[in-house]
Protein backbone atom coordinates (compact mmCIF):
# COMPACT_ATOMS: atom_id res chain seq x y z
CA UNK A 1 0.00 0.00 0.00
CA UNK A 2 1.47 3.37 -1.02
CA UNK A 3 2.10 5.97 1.68
CA UNK A 4 3.00 8.77 -0.74
CA UNK A 5 1.25 12.07 -0.04
CA UNK A 6 -1.21 13.37 -2.56
CA UNK A 7 -1.95 17.05 -3.10
CA UNK A 8 -5.22 18.56 -4.21
CA UNK A 9 -4.85 20.40 -7.50
CA UNK A 10 -5.40 24.14 -7.02
CA UNK A 11 -4.82 27.18 -9.25
CA UNK A 12 -1.25 28.41 -8.96
CA UNK A 13 -2.16 31.83 -7.43
CA UNK A 14 -4.13 30.08 -4.68
CA UNK A 15 -1.30 27.65 -4.00
CA UNK A 16 1.26 30.47 -3.90
CA UNK A 17 -0.78 32.28 -1.25
CA UNK A 18 -0.95 29.08 0.77
CA UNK A 19 2.83 28.78 0.62
CA UNK A 20 3.27 32.44 1.58
CA UNK A 21 0.86 32.03 4.51
CA UNK A 22 2.84 29.04 5.73
CA UNK A 23 6.18 30.76 5.20
CA UNK A 24 5.11 33.84 7.16
CA UNK A 25 4.01 31.60 10.03
CA UNK A 26 7.25 29.62 10.07
CA UNK A 27 9.59 32.58 9.53
CA UNK A 28 7.88 34.56 12.29
CA UNK A 29 8.45 31.78 14.82
CA UNK A 30 11.77 30.33 13.71
CA UNK A 31 13.53 33.29 12.14
CA UNK A 32 15.00 33.23 8.65
CA UNK A 33 18.06 31.11 9.40
CA UNK A 34 16.36 28.46 11.54
CA UNK A 35 13.31 28.09 9.29
CA UNK A 36 13.43 25.13 6.93
CA UNK A 37 11.83 24.67 3.55
CA UNK A 38 10.73 21.22 4.71
CA UNK A 39 8.67 22.71 7.53
CA UNK A 40 7.23 25.43 5.28
CA UNK A 41 6.16 22.78 2.76
CA UNK A 42 4.65 20.68 5.55
CA UNK A 43 2.66 23.61 6.97
CA UNK A 44 1.52 24.63 3.48
CA UNK A 45 0.46 21.08 2.66
CA UNK A 46 2.58 20.89 -0.49
CA UNK A 47 5.78 19.18 -1.56
CA UNK A 48 9.12 20.91 -1.08
CA UNK A 49 9.85 20.87 -4.84
CA UNK A 50 6.57 22.73 -5.35
CA UNK A 51 7.71 25.48 -2.94
CA UNK A 52 10.93 25.91 -4.92
CA UNK A 53 9.08 25.81 -8.24
CA UNK A 54 6.58 28.48 -7.22
CA UNK A 55 8.61 30.89 -5.10
CA UNK A 56 12.28 30.02 -5.51
CA UNK A 57 14.98 29.76 -2.86
CA UNK A 58 14.45 30.39 0.84
CA UNK A 59 15.84 33.91 0.45
CA UNK A 60 13.50 34.61 -2.49
CA UNK A 61 10.59 33.20 -0.49
CA UNK A 62 11.40 35.45 2.46
CA UNK A 63 11.55 38.51 0.18
CA UNK A 64 8.20 37.50 -1.32
CA UNK A 65 6.76 37.37 2.21
CA UNK A 66 8.15 40.84 2.94
CA UNK A 67 6.67 42.26 -0.25
CA UNK A 68 3.24 40.77 0.39
CA UNK A 69 3.00 41.85 4.02
CA UNK A 70 4.33 45.33 3.24
CA UNK A 71 1.85 45.71 0.38
CA UNK A 72 -1.02 44.62 2.63
CA UNK A 73 0.02 47.12 5.29
CA UNK A 74 0.33 49.99 2.81
CA UNK A 75 -3.02 49.12 1.23
CA UNK A 76 -4.70 49.09 4.65
CA UNK A 77 -3.35 52.56 5.45
CA UNK A 78 -3.86 54.11 2.00
CA UNK A 79 -7.46 52.89 1.86
CA UNK A 80 -8.49 55.04 4.84
CA UNK A 81 -6.23 58.12 4.67
CA UNK A 82 -8.36 60.60 2.71
CA UNK A 83 -6.53 63.88 1.88
CA UNK A 84 -9.89 65.66 2.02
CA UNK A 85 -10.11 65.02 5.76
CA UNK A 86 -8.52 67.16 8.44
CA UNK A 87 -5.09 66.15 9.72
CA UNK A 88 -6.45 64.75 12.98
CA UNK A 89 -8.95 62.57 11.10
CA UNK A 90 -6.29 61.38 8.64
CA UNK A 91 -3.85 60.61 11.43
CA UNK A 92 -6.47 58.77 13.47
CA UNK A 93 -7.63 56.74 10.47
CA UNK A 94 -4.05 55.85 9.55
CA UNK A 95 -3.11 54.82 13.09
CA UNK A 96 -6.23 52.71 13.48
CA UNK A 97 -5.54 50.94 10.18
CA UNK A 98 -1.90 50.39 11.13
CA UNK A 99 -2.56 48.90 14.56
CA UNK A 100 -5.55 46.91 13.32
CA UNK A 101 -3.28 45.34 10.71
CA UNK A 102 -0.65 44.46 13.31
CA UNK A 103 -3.28 43.02 15.65
CA UNK A 104 -4.73 40.86 12.88
CA UNK A 105 -1.40 39.87 11.30
CA UNK A 106 1.02 39.40 14.19
CA UNK A 107 3.06 36.83 12.28
CA UNK A 108 3.29 39.19 9.32
CA UNK A 109 4.47 42.02 11.56
CA UNK A 110 7.09 39.74 13.13
CA UNK A 111 8.48 38.98 9.67
CA UNK A 112 8.41 42.63 8.61
CA UNK A 113 9.81 44.24 11.72
CA UNK A 114 11.71 41.64 13.73
CA UNK A 115 13.10 39.11 11.29
CA UNK A 116 14.01 41.47 8.44
CA UNK A 117 15.59 44.16 10.60
CA UNK A 118 19.38 44.14 10.54
CA UNK A 119 19.69 41.33 7.97
CA UNK A 120 20.77 42.23 4.47
CA UNK A 121 19.30 42.21 1.89
CA UNK A 122 16.09 42.14 3.91
CA UNK A 123 16.90 45.29 5.88
CA UNK A 124 16.96 47.19 2.58
CA UNK A 125 13.45 45.95 1.80
CA UNK A 126 12.29 47.03 5.26
CA UNK A 127 13.87 50.46 4.86
CA UNK A 128 12.03 50.93 1.56
CA UNK A 129 8.72 50.08 3.23
CA UNK A 130 9.42 52.51 6.07
CA UNK A 131 10.32 55.20 3.54
CA UNK A 132 6.94 54.81 1.83
CA UNK A 133 5.09 55.16 5.13
CA UNK A 134 7.22 58.19 6.09
CA UNK A 135 6.36 59.82 2.75
CA UNK A 136 2.64 59.32 3.44
CA UNK A 137 2.93 60.86 6.92
CA UNK A 138 5.12 63.74 5.72
CA UNK A 139 2.57 64.49 3.00
CA UNK A 140 -0.22 64.60 5.59
CA UNK A 141 1.77 67.02 7.76
CA UNK A 142 2.68 69.21 4.79
CA UNK A 143 -0.95 69.55 3.67
CA UNK A 144 -2.03 70.38 7.20
CA UNK A 145 0.64 73.05 7.64
CA UNK A 146 -0.26 74.63 4.29
CA UNK A 147 -3.93 74.63 5.28
CA UNK A 148 -2.91 76.80 8.24
CA UNK A 149 -1.33 79.29 5.85
CA UNK A 150 2.21 78.32 6.81
CA UNK A 151 5.04 76.51 5.10
CA UNK A 152 7.21 73.96 6.88
CA UNK A 153 10.80 73.18 6.03
CA UNK A 154 11.15 69.85 4.24
CA UNK A 155 13.61 68.54 6.81
CA UNK A 156 11.23 69.40 9.67
CA UNK A 157 8.46 67.45 7.97
CA UNK A 158 10.69 64.46 7.31
CA UNK A 159 12.06 64.36 10.87
CA UNK A 160 8.56 64.67 12.35
CA UNK A 161 7.31 61.89 10.07
CA UNK A 162 10.20 59.59 11.00
CA UNK A 163 9.59 60.27 14.70
CA UNK A 164 5.90 59.37 14.38
CA UNK A 165 6.58 56.26 12.30
CA UNK A 166 9.29 55.13 14.72
CA UNK A 167 6.94 55.54 17.68
CA UNK A 168 4.27 53.61 15.79
CA UNK A 169 6.66 50.75 15.01
CA UNK A 170 7.80 50.46 18.62
CA UNK A 171 4.24 50.45 19.92
CA UNK A 172 3.20 47.95 17.24
CA UNK A 173 6.00 45.67 18.40
CA UNK A 174 4.57 45.93 21.92
CA UNK A 175 1.08 45.16 20.60
CA UNK A 176 2.37 42.06 18.81
CA UNK A 177 3.56 40.71 22.18
CA UNK A 178 0.28 41.52 23.95
CA UNK A 179 -2.58 39.70 22.21
CA UNK A 180 -4.95 40.87 24.94
CA UNK A 181 -4.34 44.53 24.00
CA UNK A 182 -6.94 46.31 21.87
CA UNK A 183 -5.58 47.81 18.61
CA UNK A 184 -7.99 50.77 18.76
CA UNK A 185 -6.96 51.62 22.32
CA UNK A 186 -3.32 51.33 21.31
CA UNK A 187 -3.94 53.68 18.38
CA UNK A 188 -5.71 56.09 20.74
CA UNK A 189 -2.74 56.21 23.10
CA UNK A 190 -0.35 57.15 20.32
CA UNK A 191 -2.90 59.55 18.84
CA UNK A 192 -3.03 61.47 22.11
CA UNK A 193 0.75 61.84 22.22
CA UNK A 194 1.12 62.62 18.52
CA UNK A 195 -1.83 64.95 18.12
CA UNK A 196 -1.09 67.09 21.16
CA UNK A 197 2.38 67.70 19.75
CA UNK A 198 1.19 68.12 16.16
CA UNK A 199 -1.47 70.64 17.18
CA UNK A 200 1.18 72.85 18.77
CA UNK A 201 3.43 72.58 15.74
CA UNK A 202 0.57 73.57 13.45
CA UNK A 203 0.16 76.72 15.53
CA UNK A 204 3.84 77.45 15.08
CA UNK A 205 4.74 76.71 18.71
CA UNK A 206 8.22 75.23 19.02
CA UNK A 207 10.39 74.44 22.01
CA UNK A 208 13.68 76.29 22.23
CA UNK A 209 16.46 75.70 24.75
Amino acid sequence: MSTARTFKRLPRPVREQQVLDAAVRVFSRRGFHAASMDEIAEVAGVSKPMVYAYLGTKEELFVACLHREAARLMEAISAVVDPALGLNEQLWAGLRAFFTFVGAHRDGWAVLYRQARGQEPFATELAAMRRRIVDVVAGMLDRAVRAEGRQAHGTDLEVSAYALVGAGESLADWLADHPEADPDQTAGRLMNVAWLGAAQLLRGDVWKP
